[in-house]
């Protein structure tokens, strides 16, 4: 009979530990302390997953990251038409003379025809903190300004490392002097990280004027206060020789010099309409880092920094843009916190193919490193979100929960050492020992193939011999059959003197048990019969070792008690197996093997060896036993026979067994069975006493 074969792979891959079955038993056998441990471990890993921006060298990860993440992500935008800068550069100051403070006459004749320009609104981003001879034409053309103009101011209490407390008072009264309904102060505060880098938005405090960005046009009240992070703008154009700068740079001297009607409107152009800002661009002097600066610049190769009087327009760009980011909820950055340590606590737990693990951490650490840089595309706010934090928490989650389950894996390895020491293939062990659960505490039921054995004779050789050599005869036979069933995938039961029993089909049934078990007794009976040539000298003659195979029902698991259990099998296919192996004395056989059993064995050796009604049972079994001595033809007619006394054509089988008992004269088992099979009817079995 042809039955469908499990590939080789599936026959021999380990079954999978499910993931709930994994976490009660770590959590039912970790024991109180180690729990505490545990869940001490887990905290701290969430607190790290949460709070990674404000702990000291895991935040500057967390900076470097969110840098990453607003440079890659920085919107690619034209020049904005909205906004121009007219700054002081260093050629300005070679040319004036003037280094600090800047000279102020070319800043008023600048200013005089900038107002005259159209422009929307200029700010100043030029403190005037110290007294210059020229300090009047300036104030004089501040005080006559149509366009609003914002003048920066700053204070010693939030701003103390740019501003002492003289030139804070002179800055007072100079901007006192000069404010008018069109000439206001403006605050150019900035807020750096420890790191020196300007990334978000600063406070207001109540002491300073309007925030220059939200002074030069209206702000919604909503985001008044706003100190998210800034939106840094890149150019579209990247290639050498053709970008084009976010915002137009033109040095003040352009503006400064006078000018009729005609150079003013041909001029106009550059500011008619636009946001002015107007400040330096002065080497070594009101340069700032921005996320933009830790990485190099594509064109020049170098780390750039950025103008204050830039940082100022890009703020107000975003303004203007209603560009503001959404903040990240404080509780759902706690969720996200508590699910990622629990993601790397179970990854730990998985129990699949290293491919499908492998997939599993790969897919979860392009979540840590996506998902930041998806958020910023999308317009949030991840100055907060731990990026960093996130991949150290999974980390310590695994690392945690891993732990603990390599504690509880080692106590399962000793459980399943102690209980089933040398009984159970290498393959099979192994995988109880990754779920010992499959070792049933309590008996089930279970469809096994029993084999019983026993050597002949070996009663009378343990009296006739040294205890010595007893045990070490004993001791060699054993281990051989032992080698053999542990082979074939079998678990061995018990050793009874110098029997063996063992059963496929438990802790761990597979395809291919049947085959395996029927392939396992012809095997350890030859090995017997090897055992009786290779002990033959030196000891009293030894005889054959008998084999008995069945299949059945048995309820199979630890019995004994809690003191002392062992893996058994009990039931009526046991006793089966054990009457078979005793039949093969009567039989003249060497392997017995139940029609059930021969019927899933996958053999085309087996010869049939008629009905038997075996000692101490009622029901008649059919039986078989391997003959690969023979050939195809032989056991086709051994077959016959015994198929023809079953059907009761007693011509068929006078003239079949005429011709056997000639030509197995010498076959101990083929004539005893054409003598059963004299001495019964049709349909009747031969009761062996």
């Amino acid at each position: 009979m042809t039955r469908p074969q499990a590939s080789p792979d599936a026959a021999e891959r380990p079954a999978t530990v499910p993931l709930g079955k994994r976490l009660r038993r770590l959590a039912t056998q970790l024991g109180p302390s180690r729990m505490a441990a545990t869940m001490l471990f887990l905290l701290l890993a969430v607190l790290i997953a949460r709070t990674s921006w404000q702990i000291p060298l895991i935040n500057d990860a967390e900076r470097a990251l969110y840098d990453a993440r607003a440079t890659l992500m920085a919107p690619k935008v034209a020049q904005d038409k909205r906004i121009v800068l007219i700054t002081y550069n260093d050629e300005t100051l070679f040319n004036t003379g003037i280094r600090s403070p800047l000279d102020r006459t070319l800043l008023a004749g600048a200013l005089a025809n900038i107002d005259q320009m159209g422009a929307k609104a200029i700010g100043i981003d030029i403190a005037f903190d110290s007294p210059r001879p020229d300090d009047p034409l300036l104030k004089s053309q501040l005080r006559a300004m149509r366009t609003p103009t914002w003048l920066a101011y700053a204070e010693q209490a939030s701003n103390p490392n740019t501003i002492f407390y003289e030139q804070q008072r002179f800055l007072q009264a100079f901007i006192a002097d000069v404010a008018t309904a069109t000439t206001k102060p403006t605050s150019v505060l900035f807020r750096t990280d420890g790191d020196g880098v300007i990334r978000t938005w600063p406070d207001r405090p109540k002491t300073l004027p309007p925030l220059m960005a939200n002074a030069l046009a209206p702000v919604d009240a909503a985001h008044a206060d706003f100190q998210g992070n800034i939106r840094f703008l890149t150019p579209a154009r990247a290639t050498a020789g053709q970008e084009e700068p976010v915002f137009a740079n033109l040095p003040i001297d352009t503006f400064a010099m006078p000018m009729d009607a005609d150079l003013r409107a041909s001029l106009s152009e550059l500011v008619r309409g636009r946001y002015v800002l107007i400040g330096g661009d002065i080497i070594d002097n009101d340069q700032f880092n921005t996320p933009m600066s830790r990485f190099t610049d594509p064109l020049t190769g170098l780390h750039e920094t950025m103008i204050g009087l830039e940082v100022h327009a890009h703020m107000l760009a975003q303004q203007l843009d209603g560009a503001w980011t959404t903040p990240i909820p404080g509780a759902l950055l706690w969720a996200l916190a508590l699910l990622v340590v629990l993601a790397g606590g179970l990854t730990s737990l998985i129990d699949v193919r290293a491919r499908w693990v492998a997939l599993a951490f790969l897919v979860q650490m392009a979540f840590f490193v996506v998902v930041p840089f998806w958020l910023q595309g999308r317009g949030v706010d991840t100055t907060t979100l731990p990026a960093f934090g996130w991949a150290l928490g999974w980390l310590f989650g695994y690392a945690a929960v891993g732990t603990a389950a390599r504690t509880i894996g080692s106590r399962q390895r000793a459980f399943a050492q102690s209980a089933l020491g040398k009984y159970l293939p290498a393959d099979v062990a192994a995988q109880i020992m990754r779920d010992p659960d499959q070792l049933s505490l309590h008996g089930e039921r279970r469809t096994i193939y029993c084999v019983f054995t026993d050597l002949e004779g070996f009663t009378k050789l343990s009296h006739a011999t040294t205890p010595e050599t007893v045990a070490r005869l004993l001791n060699e036979y054993l281990d051989r059959l032992s080698d053999i069933v542990l082979d074939h995938g079998g678990t061995i039961d018990k050793f009874v003197g110098d029997a063996v029993v063992a059963f496929w089909g438990a802790p761990i049934s597979r395809p291919d048990d049947g085959e395996k078990a029927a392939a396992a007794a012809l095997a350890m009976y030859r090995a017997g019969e090897q055992f009786r040539v290779d002990m033959a000298e030196g000891v009293p003659p030894l005889g054959m070792t008998r084999v008995g195979l069945h299949v059945g029902d048995a309820i199979v698991g630890n019995f004994g008690g809690e003191g002392r259990i062992q893996y058994t099998a009990l039931g009526d296919s046991m006793n089966t197996a054990s009457r078979l192996e005793s039949a093969n004395k009567s039989l003249k056989t060497g392997v017995l093997i139940s029609a059930e059993a021969a019927e899933r064995s996958g053999r085309h050796d087996l010869v049939p060896m008629g009905r038997v009604t075996l000692r101490g049972r009622a029901r008649p079994v059919d039986v078989f036993t391997p003959r690969p001595d023979l050939n195809a033809a032989q056991r086709g007619r051994i077959a016959a026979l015994v198929a023809a006394h079953a059907a009761g054509d007693r011509k068929a089988y006078v003239t079949g067994a005429t011709a056997l008992a000639g030509e197995f004269g010498q076959d101990a088992a083929i004539q005893f069975l054409i003598e059963r099979l004299n001495d019964t009817e049709k349909g009747e079995s031969y009761v062996l006493s």
